[in-house]
């Protein structure tokens, strides 16, 4: 009962919150960026081992440059995930906006199933939800269930305000066959860290051999999806836009691994063009290839 109230209370303040305007938000921002970095130190020998096994060639101060301004938009991530709880359609569309907007046009209007494909760089929130906002077509929102039901619930009709379509992650594959003749999106993480049972496959990323999930290859080409990487960029403060990069036309016809290739390289080559935007917290490297029996190092 107490576990429930805490909950409900906890989630009024967040709406209230979300209904403040981005400046104070980002006022917000900086406080915690004093407290996460400076006092708390969430993480950060996680973040400088990252960084360092990332980068060698950098200077210890530019590694340290980049730890600074990953720790700040890090904070800005934080408080612009709230502001997804009230954020307006209108309010979206002048801070989520498509770069090529004719080819995306086409995607969100073919009868083809399409898979996007981005990272855990700049907002991801803001990305799904930018883009479930302008297409009429389907929408797959994936997400990974919280052990709060309450919370679960409610970051799940947060989520799906723009139509779009909440899935657990273990049961994508079912949606998918459920819609397996009506035109679909979804947009997936490809840099997720898979379970270890699921740690099989490993190729060059970052400077590093990882694990990556085969997911996407496998939806991919289960349902012959047209795949693009979401190639989403910083702007400036609460602004950003994406660019649909074409990455493979039929999936069915695709080599193996080269569709899992072609998003990781993609994605590395944008973390390195702006490293600060990439969720260096992330416990990324669990498992080296030697942990693993009968893993495939490409």
């Amino acid at each position: 009962m107490i576990k429930k109230a805490v909950s409900y209370i906890g989630i009024f303040f967040l709406y209230l919150l979300s209904l403040t305007p981005f400046w104070f938000l980002y006022l917000i921002s900086d406080m915690l960026y004093l407290m996460v970095y400076h006092i708390v130190g969430y993480r950060r020998k996680v973040v400088q081992q990252n960084l360092q096994n990332a980068f060698p060639e950098k200077s210890a101060e530019e590694r340290k440059n980049i730890e600074h301004k990953f720790y700040h938009h890090f904070c800005d991530l934080v408080v612009e995930t709230v502001k997804t709880i009230s954020i307006s359609p209108r309010q979206l569309s002048k801070r989520v906006i498509a770069t090529n907007p004719d080819l995306v046009n086409k995607v969100l209007s073919s009868e083809r199933k399409v898979i996007g494909v981005a990272g855990h760089y700049c907002n991801w929130e803001l990305l799904a939800l930018g883009i479930t906002s302008v297409t009429s077509k389907k929408f797959l929102i994936i997400y990974k269930p919280l052990s709060n039901r309450i919370f679960d619930k409610f970051f799940l009709n947060t989520r799906s305000r723009f139509k779009g379509i909440p899935v657990a992650m273990k049961l994508v594959l079912r949606k998918m066959v459920e819609l397996k003749n009506e035109p679909f999106m979804t947009v997936l993480l490809g840099d997720q860290t898979p379970v270890r049972h699921e740690a099989t496959y490993f190729t060059n990323f970052l400077n590093q051999p990882t694990p990556v999930f085969l997911g996407v290859e496998k939806m991919a080409k289960s349902f012959d999806c047209e795949v693009y990487f979401c190639d989403m960029q910083k702007v400036k403060r609460g602004y950003y836009t994406y660019t649909a990069v074409p990455l493979i036309e039929h999936a069915k016809a695709a080599a193996p691994h080269e569709i899992t290739k072609a998003h990781v390289q993609y994605l590395e080559k944008v973390i390195r063009e702006q490293p600060e935007y990439w969720l260096w917290s992330h416990r990324r490297w669990k498992f080296k290839p030697e942990d693993i029996e009968g893993a495939i190092v490409d």
